[in-house]
């Protein structure tokens, strides 16, 4: 079969990958090996681009090639990411490493350090694998230029990455992320970045490992932000707790956080205990979905448990599963925000610790719900782009400019959740402390947690959201995605589905003071919202439905809200359908 200029161009590069002793025996085997058979497709997939740094760093398959992650675009991203260091011209620079469970994450880990020390910056890498939260901890704690976490988050197991922080502990943003960016493009020869082996970064005293101590000093930071440690230290054996970390980095803090904290009653799923980077017992080792957590269930079942807490590879995401009136129910990441801030904000009043200076953050994808609660309480609500990059970076914003402020709590949709300041990220493990807390505070009132949110129904309004996930892989993925855009983007009716459209946002030529971002949104006369995005990490596009109900009974309210979410969903695939 004749090839196409950009499959001719692939396969130049490949030939070049192959013949480079830059590159190890079994990296170059491997694409000879592609060569040889004529593997005209993969090989396009591996070389007709590099891989991208994006704005938070890098994630794609595991594989050899300039379009995979592998020891030398590791190398390279943290190359990139030395030389923005180098160029703040700071005194004695350091950055932190973490890793999750997944396939060679200790092995990138470790190159990372290599790179780090061959650019005289001294490394600090955890003796063993720990959450992102951890790692913003630990850069903030020894005062580093940055942070670097090994992980593809709650990908499937053929995929890593790497997500680059700054030295406020959160993930790098305007300027430095584009400078990095910059730096990560103008790397063309492999054989110019600077490393040297381990060990001698080791003598040379510019690799040094964090231990315990470090772990210990996070621990006593979150159970310091407890809203009521006497409540589980005094009850905390009366919640029976199934936790998973779903073969993730999860299991050591978690598991401390909960006993710690007066959780005795805690049952682990053994099958998904220990940390395994293939995630046999799962499809895809993410909590957002009920599959990730049917072994957990099933344990819920056979100890009469009151709920389940599962958590990702990097530990930075919380499900939840609940039994009420016999029925197993899988709690949203919107529910779990609402309960959360809820909680938080009513009992720090009735404590009188609520000052009339708080603050709540959120994304603009999250449900709307929250920013009634939280106004309810006299807290500011600030909404900022998808991701705890922004949602952090706007709290660095307020910490500068109101370090007076009280920082309450902070969410996004897709079940993420961050109550301190001792880290910059959306965080598991005091995420799963907190909803332990939540739990018992309910149960205690005779309540499972959807009894609790039907309270919070009744007094705010009803909110139902939904998301649609599509995927889309590869060339033809990204065309796909970008035809649907564009597609909702030529909408100018000034209806949808019945609906009167009051805004279209378009967020990618800028609103109020986010930064421009792949966003676009539909806002009703209704109070509904929508909004779609192809996601940043991930090749797929994400719609989220966001229907408020005020009126009638909650019955109603939630049987007008189902039924509105599903004439959306048509619309959204026929109009997908036709892109």
């Amino acid at each position: 079969m004749e090839k196409t200029s950009d499959q001719s161009s692939s396969f130049d590069k490949a030939q070049a990958w192959a013949n480079n002793p830059v590159f190890d025996n079994q990296s170059r085997k491997e694409i000879q090996s592609l060569i040889d058979n004529d593997n005209q497709k993969e090989i396009e997939e591996r070389f007709y681009k590099d891989l991208e740094f994006g704005t938070g760093g890098i994630r794609s398959i595991l594989g050899q090639g300039i379009n995979r992650i592998n020891i030398y675009t590791i190398r390279k991203a943290t190359q990139a990411l030395c030389i923005e260091v180098l160029a703040q011209n700071a005194s004695n620079p350091s950055i932190c490493i973490s890793y999750d469970s997944r396939n060679f994450s200790f092995e990138f880990a470790k190159v990372s350090a290599e790179v780090m020390a061959g650019n005289g910056i001294r490394a600090y890498i955890y003796k063993r694998l720990n959450p992102v939260a951890m790692l913003s901890f630990s850069v903030r704690h020894h005062k580093s230029m940055a942070g670097v976490m090994v992980t593809a988050s709650h990908n499937p197991p053929e995929y890593n990455g790497y997500k680059v922080f700054w030295s406020d502990g959160a993930q790098v943003i305007p300027p430095n992320d584009q400078n990095i960016i910059n730096n990560y493009n103008s790397i063309t020869d492999f054989g110019t970045i600077k490393f040297i082996p381990f060990d001698e970064g080791e003598k040379k005293e510019l690799i040094k490992w964090v231990g315990e101590d470090v772990e210990n000093l996070y621990h006593a930071a979150i159970r310091s932000k407890a809203v009521n440690p006497e409540l589980c230290h005094n009850d905390g054996s009366k919640l029976r707790i199934v936790y998973t970390p779903i073969h993730g980095s999860g299991l050591v803090p978690c598991k401390k956080e909960l006993l710690d904290s007066g959780f005795s009653d805690l049952h682990i799923v053994a099958e998904q205990a220990e940390p395994d980077g293939n995630f046999p017992t799962v499809k895809s080792p993410n909590p957002e979905n009920p599959t990730a957590l049917k072994l957990a269930v099933d344990l819920l079942e056979k100890t009469n448990a009151d709920i389940v807490l599962g958590t990702d590879p990097d530990t930075d995401r919380l499900g939840v599963a609940i039994k009420s009136n016999g029925k197993i129910e899988y709690l949203t990441g919107n529910q779990i925000g609402i309960l959360k801030l809820h909680y938080i904000l009513s009992q720090l009043k009735k404590q009188n610790k609520l000052t009339n200076n708080s603050y709540f953050v959120k994304s603009i994808v999250t449900t709307s719900l929250l920013d009634v609660i939280a106004k309810s309480f006299g807290t500011e609500v600030y909404n900022t782009l998808t991701g705890f990059k922004w949602i952090c970076g706007k709290m660095n914003q307020i910490e500068k400019s109101d370090p007076g402020k009280q920082f309450i709590f902070a969410t996004e949709e897709s079940f993420g959740y961050l109550c301190h300041t001792f880290a910059r990220d959306k965080d598991g493990v005091s995420s799963v402390a907190m909803m332990a807390e939540v739990a018992l505070f309910y149960k205690l009132q005779g309540m499972d947690l959807l009894q609790a949110l039907d309270k919070i129904y009744e007094e705010y309004g009803f909110s139902h959201e939904s998301l649609l996930s599509l995927d889309y892989f590869g060339i033809e993925g990204q065309e796909k995605i970008s035809r649907i855009m564009t597609k909702f983007r030529k909408i100018s009716d000034n209806t949808m589905v019945g609906n009167r459209i009051l805004e279209i946002r378009d967020y990618a030529i800028g609103y109020a003071d986010l930064p421009k971002s792949n966003v676009l949104g539909f806002f009703f006369e209704n109070g509904d919202q929508f909004y779609l995005r192809p996601s940043g990490t991930e090749p797929k596009i994400k719609f989220y439905i966001m229907i408020q109900e005020k009126s009638g009974t909650l019955n109603d309210k939630k049987k007008r809200a189902l039924e509105k979410t599903d004439t959306l969903l048509a619309f959204i695939k026929e109009t997908v359908e036709k892109a």
